[in-house]
């Protein structure tokens, strides 16, 4: 909202925020379903804040995240895309160290995401959303502090962080941003440490939707 004094003047909160991207992508269409479709529309609302998807795999939350990120990139209602995961592996044993810097180190957690953007975007585009740093994967690890204006931030695999780190993303979110959140209780590595239930339950009640919070 605008507020104007009696002399007419701008009063409403200013923020810094990166310029928005210039040339509109071309996002490809997709089959979705009735409740992907509402699911997206409630994302896409100028009144949401955050939303949280607690789906079993093959539902295409991710996918759904992805596509209104882009969806808001196109509408200029945002300039980068944040995505974030926490470092745990889903199987039984580890593959070590991965050698180089932290974003080489992190770049297998990042794959969704880029497969995500390659059913959606033609390669050349999302080759240039990368070089153009509109897109941003990292670990939670590194979000402590920070704070987040005007972009889209995707947590992902939420069933494989703890209540803190959970309190930590949310909590990065800053003015005009808005985050979606994607995980399946079902499936966590954690071995009963996981936040995402008790945050998911949490937040599905009438008062969060009166503050732009949804769970699906």
């Amino acid at each position: 909202m605008i507020h104007k004094n009696n002399r007419g003047r701008d009063n409403s909160i200013r923020v810094e925020q990166r310029e928005k991207i210039r040339e509109q992508i071309d996002i490809r269409p997709f089959p979705w379903t009735e409740k992907q479709k509402k699911l997206i529309d409630t994302i896409l609302d100028k009144n949401t804040n955050m939303v949280i998807i607690n789906c079993v795999a093959g539902t295409a939350k991710t996918l759904c995240a992805v596509y209104c990120a882009l969806e808001l990139l196109n509408k200029k209602r945002t300039s980068d895309i944040y995505y974030v995961r926490t470092i745990i592996e889903s199987a039984s044993k580890s593959i070590g160290a991965i050698p180089g810097e932290i974003f080489d180190k992190f770049k297998p957690y990042a794959m969704p995401l880029e497969d995500k953007l390659l059913e959606l975007l033609p390669k050349s585009q999302v080759d240039k959303l990368f070089k153009d740093d509109r897109l941003h994967a990292m670990p939670i690890n590194y979000l402590r502090g920070a704070s987040i204006n005007a972009s889209y931030i995707i947590g992902d695999e939420l069933q494989n962080y703890t209540k803190t780190e959970i309190v930590t993303l949310i909590t990065r979110l800053g003015k005009f941003s808005k985050i979606v959140l994607c995980g399946d209780s079902g499936q966590s590595d954690l071995n009963g440490r996981s936040g995402f239930k008790e945050i998911f339950t949490t937040f599905n009640d009438e008062e969060s939707k009166a503050h732009g919070i949804y769970c699906f």
